[in-house]
């Protein structure tokens, strides 16, 4: 198996939203940001799937240690290997691929956030430098583009932590902010011991609203010459806010089940977006 292949492996393993979005792109590309989902997949693994946090550390600083050989051009690992052409041909910044690998650790360290202050930093490694890095591959010449793309990440993120609320618990982990706990009156044990309640929901009404407000402030920051040159960004943010939708419709029973969408909904969001969006791009090359 080629390291191409390998990541699509991993990619359509997955069965995220993210891939369906990729399919939206010249193979160029389409193999450039697949390897980096791989990328974001192996060392997020890494966070979720160790139990002992020592080797944990070990394995995400073997994991840096890897990103410096990509760079040096020594690459060992499939993923890495797959994404060297495109670190090369998009000009992804070392930095970032390492800001990822820090939020991951924080994943290790950190299972309690006070703030939403805090929680935005750790948003910002693990999906805010991913939409950067994912601008990067998509093509922008417009540079507010990168303000939509880390808001757009902050709001894929916020969603994630809304629908996983439940899975998140079962590592201990609970993402949301413990000042909006207080403020919602719900403990953490309400979390832990998976008791529902109006005042939950209410919070989770709450932290849907600032993840749609994060998404309509990305779209509105997107420049219109570079609109649809981000188009899969475009696709994700529809599937990701209709799947938002869809657990405010089913009351927030995010303690009891993890609300998906099918990929044949996927699919179609996608693909909705992408006949909108061309038809807006013929418009706009008309004028």
């Amino acid at each position: 198996m080629n390291p191409q292949d390998y990541c699509q492996q991993k990619a359509a393993r997955s069965g995220s939203s993210f891939y369906y979005s990729f399919r939206l792109l010249d193979p160029e590309r389409r193999e450039a940001i697949t390897a980096l989902y791989a990328f974001c997949r192996e060392v997020d693994d890494v966070a979720d799937e160790c139990a002992d946090a020592q080797v944990a550390r070990v394995k995400l600083a073997w994991w840096r240690g890897e990103v410096e050989a990509l760079y040096a051009g020594q690459p060992t690992h499939p993923v890495t290997r797959a994404l060297q052409p495109a670190v090369q041909r998009y000009e992804l910044p070392r930095e970032q691929l390492l800001e990822i690998i820090d939020g991951m650790e924080m994943d290790v360290d950190i299972n309690r956030y006070g703030t939403f202050r805090e929680l935005s930093l750790y948003c910002y490694r693990v999906a805010g430098v991913v939409g950067l890095l994912s601008a990067q591959i998509f093509g922008y010449r417009n540079r507010a583009t990168q303000k939509y793309a880390h808001d757009l990440g902050m709001a894929f993120q916020l969603t994630n932590i809304i629908r996983d609320v439940r899975e998140d618990a079962e590592r201990n982990r609970i993402y949301l902010p413990l000042e909006d706990l207080r403020r919602f009156d719900v403990s953490e044990d309400d979390i832990l011991n998976v008791k529902e309640s109006d005042r939950f929901r209410q919070l989770m009404a709450f932290e849907a609203a600032r993840a749609e407000e994060l998404y309509q402030k990305a779209l509105e920051e997107l420049p219109p010459e570079d609109r649809y040159a981000q188009l899969p960004g475009l696709a994700m943010a529809a599937i990701y806010r209709e799947l938002l939708r869809e657990i405010a419709a089913e009351g927030y029973q995010v303690l009891r089940q993890r609300t998906t969408l099918t990929p044949l909904r996927k699919l179609w969001l996608a693909w909705r977006t992408a006949r909108e969006e061309k038809r807006l791009h013929r418009a706009r090359q008309r004028q």
